[in-house]
């Protein structure tokens, strides 16, 4: 019986992985269990896209095993041992500020949680594909120690540079630099999930999101960039802009346009490979441009403020260079750009937020 586990189930990229997945595998097991509402509040909680899983997905199996115990993880696996063709690990602690709040619970998801599951997948299913959603904090805050110039509405690399074109590779370092504590944590789970595919020869891959958005996400103030800033444009709740004027840039990649570049890694493994993957040059704007999108498509003024002080190991100016991945599975584009992603999470937010959701 084919099977997929996917953790962070109810969460952004776990579920979307769940609702792609269902279509093609016997069973989908699903193992979340809302860390994201102790996170951030009941307002960030995950439940609505498990109970909707559950509702709607006839092999959808859920589990609310905490990553962090070994011995429930080990467990899990071990039931349905060769069954499993696919992991993919989406669950996390996903933001800087909350890790230093809390560093051992932190590190104890991202990196013990990894761990935890790939030494299970060792044991049980040693060639079912690995799939880490990792990020592009692991480079920490070495991209804005590059050569940056200052534009009406953004920042931008140096058109001199010569990553100023496509965006930040795979080999710019990750040494030297102050990364915030869940950006050490995730380091250390990515290096692991490395490690895995090149060590023990498991088919893992690593795969260093810019921001991950789209209609499933439960933007909160400290985790969701586009999902809760369009949130607050909707339904009138106060945003806070975080230093850099306002002018700092991402890219943003559609969890539909990552989930199926996930599967076609998982239809040619490469072990131990990582990636970085997110909107590159095609779909990225600045946070002054993400405001004005967001007023437009929403008819309504964002009531917000700003404040002087940047994040800490926050970057200035990140686009992913995504060339690796394309070049390795040239099948595979992107279909959502910044206003296609922003429109939906528009149409698919309001009835939800409108709830209270």
């Amino acid at each position: 019986m084919k099977t997929v586990v996917i953790t962070g189930s109810g969460g952004l990229i776990g579920a979307q992985a769940v609702r792609y997945f269902a279509s093609s595998a016997d069973r989908v097991i699903g193992i979340d269990n809302d860390l994201r509402a102790y996170f951030f509040g009941q307002e960030a909680s995950t439940d609505w896209a498990v109970a909707e899983h559950q509702a709607t997905l006839a092999n959808y199996h859920h589990s609310s095993v905490d990553i962090r115990d070994r011995s429930a993880v080990l467990k899990l696996l071990a039931e349905h041992r060769s069954d499993v063709d696919l992991i993919i690990h989406a669950a996390a602690q996903p933001s800087h500020d909350w890790a230093a709040k809390e560093p051992f619970t932190d590190f104890d998801v991202n990196a013990g949680g990894t761990l935890n599951l790939l030494e299970a997948a060792r044991l049980s299913c040693p060639n079912a594909t690995f799939i880490f959603t990792s990020t592009n904090k692991v480079y920490g805050d070495t991209p804005n120690h590059l050569p940056l110039v200052e534009l009406d509405t953004r920042w931008a690399l140096d058109p001199a540079h010569p990553w100023a074109e496509f965006g930040f590779p795979e080999e710019m370092t990750i040494d030297n630099s102050t990364h915030s504590l869940f950006g050490a944590s995730k380091v250390a789970a990515d290096v692991m999930v490395q490690e895995y595919g090149r060590y023990f020869g498991m088919n893992t891959g690593v795969f260093r999101g810019g921001c991950l958005t789209g209609p499933g996400h439960s933007g909160a103030q400290l985790h969701g960039f586009l999902a809760y800033l369009m949130k607050c444009t909707t339904t009138g709740e106060p945003y806070t802009v975080f230093g850099y004027k306002g002018k700092q840039v991402r890219d943003n990649i559609h969890a539909d346009d990552l989930v199926r570049a996930f599967e076609a890694f998982h239809q040619a493994p490469r072990p131990g490979e990582a990636y970085n993957i997110g909107g590159g040059p095609e779909a990225n704007c600045s946070m002054m441009e993400a405001i004005e999108m967001c007023q437009e498509i929403a008819g309504k003024e964002l009531n917000h403020s700003y404040a002087e002080d940047n994040r800490i190991g926050d970057h200035i100016w990140w686009v992913s260079d995504i060339r690796k991945f394309k070049g390795h599975y040239p099948k595979w584009s992107l279909n959502y750009d910044i206003p296609g992603i922003l429109q939906d999470i528009h149409d698919n937010g309001v009835e939800r937020w409108a709830s209270g959701e």
